[in-house]
């Protein structure tokens, strides 16, 4: 069963405080299945393992509360995360490396915060190829954090006309799901 690091749910539940209070994250959690609200009843623990489903359920309710159902909102919302995270070294960090160093990066940082999803990334020049071997069908909203993720971090290091692109969906349920990247 694929899991998530409890850092990227305290993170989450911290970025819809700030946009919208703490009225709107007990909407959300008030929404949730019994098992789902469980976990986010309790202070989240940032080094515990959670199930990728109940992140999922999260994200669904909160995109069907806050944005009347459009996904598409949540590539904005990882992007104000990640650029959260880059503050400092690491933001220098992203700001002088490569979009293939940057792209490597992200891809061993995804792998630390996903246990039973591998990330497997191939670079060539001005493009990569990501695979996300692990996630489930019913995962297929994990893809719009993904691209905000990467498109964040292109735009700070630099990279112009970049193009994300999953080319094999997560929500077509496959053995894996591939995002193609490129950039000018």
């Amino acid at each position: 069963m694929a899991e998530i690091k409890g850092t990227v749910l305290a993170d989450t539940i911290n970025a819809i405080r700030s946009r919208a209070g703490d009225p709107e994250l007990q909407k959300i959690i008030s929404q949730l299945s019994p098992a789902a609200r469980k976990a986010f009843e309790h202070p989240i623990q940032i080094s515990a393992w959670y199930p990728v489903d109940t992140f999922v359920e999260f994200l669904e309710v909160d995109v069907k509360v806050t944005a009347a159902g459009d996904r598409e909102i949540l590539i904005a919302r990882s992007e104000r995360v990640i650029e959260a995270q880059l503050r400092g070294i690491y933001k220098i960090f992203v700001k002088l490396g490569s979009p293939g160093f940057v792209i490597t990066r992200i891809s061993a940082v995804h792998a630390t915060y996903f246990k039973d999803v591998h990330i497997i990334p191939e670079l060539q020049d001005h493009s990569a190829t990501i695979k996300y071997v692990g996630f489930a069908k019913h995962h297929d909203i994990m893809q719009f954090i993904i691209l905000g993720f990467f498109r964040k971090a292109l735009e700070l290091c630099g990279a112009k006309q970049v193009s994300l692109n999953f080319t094999v969906p997560i929500s077509e349920g496959g053995a894996f799901s591939e995002l193609n990247i490129t950039w000018a």
